[in-house]
C-alpha cells in the first residue's frame, strides 16, 4: 500500500482496514516472520498455532489425494488471512499451506485469534468477509479446473498472483504451476508456450514477466474477475464498513460459475 514503510502490518489489507481503536490494541501482540518460497506453513490435520497476515509473501492453501496428486485450491497474499478456520472456530483443517511466493507476513498467536472471537470484534467481522471471499475463490477454482483450457488457466492463476505481488514478474517455475493447477508439466509448457508467442508473457526458468496485462485478462475465462469482482464488492472503501457477519451471504449469481471455454 501506498505511503506505508515495507514492513508495515497495515501493508495486510485485513489490518488496514481495522478501526484505530483494534488496531492499537492487535499491534503489540503481531510478530513479523520472513515466509521462504517452498516453505511448509501448515500441515493437514496439525493444531493452529498461528494466524498469517501476508504483506508481500503469497501462501497457496493445497489439497492433496492418497495417491500423492494435489491442487491449489486458493491462495492468499496482502488480501487476506492464512488460517481462517481459527476464525470460525476450528483448531485444524485438512489443507496443506505452503508458501507460493517468498515474502515478509505477521502473524497472531491463536489464543489472540481466539480471543478476538470471543469479543466479536472488527478482526473477526473482516476476517468472516474474507471468509466468503475465500470460498468464492475456491468455488471458482474447482470449476476452472475442471472446465476450462490449460492456457486459460493459467492466465487467471498469473492475474491472480500479480495481484498479491509488486510488479508484473512472478518468479515460479512450471513444476510449481503444473501442481498447483493440478495438470501435467506439459500442458504448463505448451500454454506458456503459447501466450509468450502471442506477446503475453515472456518466460525463462524461474521467472514468468507479463508483458501485456491487458491482453492476459483478455485472454483469462470470467473465473478471475467473478473473483476479483466479490473481494472488490466485499472490501471496497465502503464495503468494509458495512461487512458483517449477517450481511456477508454467499450471493454470488449461479450463473457466475458456469463454465465458459
Amino acid at each position: 500500500m501506498a505511503g506505508l514503510s515495507a514492513h508495515d502490518p497495515r501493508q495486510n489489507q485485513i489490518l488496514a482496514a481495522l478501526p484505530e481503536r483494534d488496531y492499537a490494541r492487535l499491534v503489540g501482540e503481531l510478530e513479523h516472520v520472513s515466509l521462504a518460497a517452498g516453505a511448509l506453513l501448515h500441515e493437514p490435520g496439525a493444531a493452529f498455532e498461528f494466524a498469517y497476515f501476508p504483506t508481500t509473501a503469497i501462501v497457496a492453501l493445497i489439497l492433496g489425494t492418497d495417491r500423492g496428486a494435489s491442487a491449489e485450491l486458493a491462495m492468499t497474499g496482502n488480501d487476506g488471512l492464512v488460517g481462517i478456520q481459527l476464525v470460525l472456530g476450528g483448531a485444524s483443517t485438512r489443507f496443506a499451506m505452503t508458501v507460493q511466493s517468498g515474502g515478509e507476513a505477521w502473524r497472531l498467536r491463536a489464543e489472540v485469534v481466539d480471543r478476538e472471537r470471543g469479543q466479536g470484534a472488527d478482526l473477526q467481522r473482516l476476517s468472516l468477509c474474507y471468509a466468503q471471499a475465500l470460498m468464492t475463490q475456491m468455488a471458482h477454482n474447482i470449476v476452472c479446473n475442471r472446465h476450462h483450457l490449460v492456457d486459460r488457466q493459467l492466465c487467471r492463476w498469473l492475474l491472480s498472483s500479480l495481484d498479491l505481488l509488486r510488479g508484473n514478474q512472478v518468479d515460479v517455475t512450471q513444476e510449481v504451476i503444473a501442481r498447483m493447477l493440478g495438470v501435467r508439466r506439459e500442458a504448463v509448457t505448451e500454454a506458456a508456450g503459447k501466450l509468450q508467442a502471442e506477446g503475453l508473457i515472456r518466460y525463462r526458468r524461474g521467472h514468468i514477466t507479463v508483458t501485456d496485462r491487458a491482453g492476459l485478462e483478455a485472454r483469462a475465462c470470467d473465473c478471475y474477475r467473478a473473483v476479483r469482482d466479490e473481494y472488490e464488492r466485499l472490501f471496497g472503501d465502503q464495503a468494509a464498513s458495512k461487512c458483517s457477519s449477517i450481511n456477508c451471504t454467499l450471493d454470488t449469481p449461479r450463473n457466475s460459475l458456469m463454465p465458459r471455454r
